[in-house]
């Protein structure tokens, strides 16, 4: 189902986004795997809407329901659901898209595909409202592969023209936490300041803004993942474009690295402390979409969001001529910040499942 992604650790994700609820189901993962509810709802609060005049006023607790797979507080091998239901829900701000499907939103698409029948309120299946099941399966991913010495942790590159300093070649679990931590995910809080200032502004001036998430995984070994069509990239990039609003992935330098010669871009290898290293890290730590044991860098393009306030061309459906539309109800000026957490989640759920492939469904 399209809904659904990973080889030995399934995950699918179900649910609108105004429905009574939305959730998910991942079958494979590892028994007797402890997971810290508390760690795990800090997890999910950071992509909680409704904190701060940066997002949605939409208030939801974002509180997970297991209905399975947890006993104990430990994975018992049975596959895990959990719902988080939805609480405050304004359908009647979505009356008017039935007919007159918003620019850059799949309204239209899903018209198409599913005769009329989709329910596209609050952008229905096809919400950022279903990243915060994601973070559900993220989030017990996160925990496992620590235990492993594996750390996943990102930080918003950009928001519009205002770029964050990268992340420095020695990466540590300790600045992924720092990051965390803060309530705006950057790496330097002045240009962070910028960013928000840059967000604001477009909120008043009734439009939306996108902007770049930079994610990083240490502490992985060298050999994980498959040539040509079964990389590491490969997959990865699969289940990033799950997340709504990404219209792009890179690794590494990415485009940059096609600016360059061969001697600027290629990773000299050296011995450090009795193993293979590279000194520098333009591959983003996979070669040949296999990991090199280097960290595993990655960025992810957000789109700006499609629902703004600005009237906007459109047709109607109903009569199948041009006509105007004007967006009501609550919806993020930049979704970018929100979606940091979601990067790592998909992140870490995607190499949980590669470490579970290459140790044939254990750890």
């Amino acid at each position: 189902m399209s809904s659904e992604f990973g080889k030995i650790l399934k995950v699918s994700v179900f649910g609108q986004s105004h429905g009574a609820a939305i959730g998910v189901n991942i079958d494979g993962l590892p028994a007797g795997e402890e997971v810290d509810l508390e760690e795990l709802q800090a997890f999910l609060d950071r992509r909680r809407p409704g904190k701060s005049p940066l997002s949605t006023a939409r208030k939801e607790a974002d509180v997970p329901e297991f209905l399975s797979g947890l006993e104990n507080g430990r994975t018992c091998g049975a596959p895990l659901c959990a719902v988080i239901r939805n609480s405050d829900q304004h359908s009647k701000d979505y009356a008017e898209l039935q007919d007159k499907p918003r620019p850059g939103h799949a309204d239209y698409t899903a018209w198409v595909k599913w005769k009329g029948f989709a329910d596209m309120r609050g952008g229905g299946h096809f919400s950022g409202r279903l990243t915060a099941p994601l973070c559900i399966a993220g989030g017990i991913a996160r925990q496992i592969l620590a235990r492993r010495g594996v750390y996943v942790g990102a930080h918003l590159r950009s928001a519009g023209n205002i770029w964050d300093e990268p992340f420095p070649d020695r990466l540590t679990a300790e600045l992924f936490e720092e990051i965390a931590a803060k309530p705006f995910p950057i790496l330097n809080d002045q240009y962070g300041e910028f960013m928000q200032g840059v967000i604001e502004k477009t909120r008043r001036d009734l439009n939306s803004v996108g902007g770049v998430i930079e994610c990083a995984a240490i502490g992985l070994p060298a050999g994980l993942g498959d040539p040509m069509f079964d990389g590491v990239e490969n997959r990865l990039a699969a289940a990033l474009f799950g997340i709504p609003a990404v219209k792009g992935v890179e690794f590494g330098d990415g485009f940059a690295a096609a600016r360059t010669r061969g001697s600027e871009n290629n990773d000299r290898f050296a011995m450090e402390h009795g193993r293979v290293v590279a000194t520098t890290n333009h591959a983003g730590g996979i070669l040949g979409g296999i990991t090199t044991g280097m960290p595993v860098l990655l960025r992810v393009a957000i789109k700006p969001t499609p629902s703004i306030g600005k009237p906007q061309k459109t047709v109607s459906l109903s009569a199948m001529e041009n006509t105007d539309l004007e967006i009501h109800g609550r919806h993020d000026p930049c979704i970018a910040h929100r979606a940091v957490p979601v990067v790592e989640a998909v992140t870490a759920t995607v190499i949980l499942d590669l470490m579970l492939e290459g140790n044939h469904g254990t750890l």
